[in-house]
């Protein structure tokens, strides 16, 4: 583990394995590669975060990508998550550009070059699939976040990851079904993306709490730009918790109270029913 700028980078235990596998097997330039491809898509993210003024606190590559810890207090909204997310496959593009223009210029290997471009299409369009904790995943989260309750977000995101993390790890072992070999890397990226996503879903009750006290970020947006303010109705007798569970994330709510008349004796502005909640 090293630490650059106060953020700490370190090697997955499966990029650690992949490691051992190449210097046994003869192929270490290409991990040597497979690294500098990988270790780019995360300087992508890192530097699209810290111009978002998100704090980066560490980032653990795999071969595939990496796994950022982020701190964002409540600047992180959809679209600036959008942008950071795609960083990552942008540097891929740049690189098979880069790569492309040289081969094209006859400078280098060309089959070094031919390698280098399949790899950074490979972990590119890897990333852009819509499974958690991808970056494709973390896109189609964060749009899903803006038509629908974020709580709703996490809980589907969540359930739907799993299930296709459930389904990579079936196809990784569907030929020895029929007596051909087990696919090796993609049962390990399975292994890792349900644990992923199993260790997230568990954390779900947490993240909604993070969500629900970085809300101040979303009133002072709301204030400063007189932006619309998104209605809630709810009967009196309604949990507390399935109200703040209809909570957008990029939107500010006033919760119009009704009695069994279906009459209005109360509008209750957010941060009161979020003090409410944590007893403040």
């Amino acid at each position: 583990m090293i630490r650059i700028r106060g953020i700490e980078l370190s090697l997955h235990p499966l990029f650690v394995l992949i490691m051992l596998l190449s210097v046994i097997t003869g192929q270490f330039l290409e991990l040597l590669t497979l690294f500098t491809i990988v270790f780019i898509h995360e300087l992508g993210h890192v530097c699209a975060a810290l111009l978002c003024g998100v704090h980066v606190k560490s980032v653990q590559l795999l071969p595939f990508g990496g796994v950022a810890v982020m701190e964002d207090h409540g600047r992180l909204n959809a679209t600036r998550e959008i942008g950071i997310a795609i960083a990552g496959p942008l540097q891929n593009l740049l690189l098979i550009l880069m790569a492309y223009g040289l081969q094209q210029a006859g400078y280098g290997s060309s089959g070094f070059l031919a390698y280098f471009i399949q790899a950074n299409a490979i972990i590119g369009l890897f990333n852009l699939l819509p499974v958690l904790p991808l970056d494709g995943g973390k896109i189609f989260q964060a749009t899903l976040s803006l038509l629908l309750p974020y709580y709703v977000t996490l809980l589907w995101c969540g359930r739907v990851s799993i299930a296709a993390s459930v389904l990579v790890l079936l196809y990784s072992i569907l030929p020895l079904g029929t007596g051909g070999g087990l696919r090796l890397n993609l049962l390990m990226i399975g292994a890792f993306l349900l644990y992923s996503n199993l260790t997230d879903h568990r954390n779900l009750p947490y993240r909604f709490v993070s969500f629900l006290m970085n809300r101040e970020a979303v009133y002072e947006r709301y204030r400063q730009s007189g932006s619309a303010v998104r209605p809630i109705v709810a009967f009196s007798a309604k949990p507390l918790d399935d109200i703040l569970r209809l909570f957008k994330r990029n939107h500010y709510h006033f919760i119009y109270v009704m009695n069994e008349e279906k009459t209005i004796v109360a509008v209750v502005p957010e941060q009161k029913l979020i003090s409410s909640y944590f007893g403040m």
